[in-house]
C-alpha cells in the first residue's frame, strides 16, 4: 500500500505551539536528513493515527507532501501518549 501525507510547514514551535496543534486536530512532526535542514510539520492527527497501527505504514518508503512539493520519507519515530490514544509527535527521516 502506498500512503501520501499532506503536511504543511509550521512556524510556531515549542511546546505551547504543539498543544495549541493537538487540540486543534493537528500533530506536530518534524522530517530530517539527507544532508537538508529539518522541517517542523503539523499533519492530520486522525491520518496518522491509523496510519501508525498499521505494520506496513512502519516500512513503507513514504510520499510526503509539504506544501506541494513532495518528498519521498521513512518513519524515524514516533510518540504516543500514555493512557490516550492519541499520537503526540512523530519524526520522518528523509530517503
Amino acid at each position: 500500500m502506498s500512503y501520501e501525507l499532506i503536511a504543511a510547514k509550521r512556524a510556531d514551535l515549542g511546546t505551547g505551539a504543539s498543544r495549541r496543534l493537538r487540540h486543534a486536530g493537528k500533530l506536530p512532526a518534524v522530517v530530517y536528513g539527507a544532508g537538508k535542514e529539518a522541517v517542523s510539520l503539523e499533519l492530520d492527527h486522525n491520518t496518522i493515527y491509523h496510519a501508525v497501527k498499521r505494520e506496513d505504514f512502519h516500512t513503507s518508503v513514504l510520499d510526503l507532501v509539504i506544501d506541494g512539493q513532495k518528498e519521498q520519507v521513512k518513519v524515524a519515530a514516533f510518540q504516543m501518549h500514555p493512557y490516550k490514544q492519541q499520537v503526540l509527535h512523530i519524526d520522518f527521516a528523509r530517503v
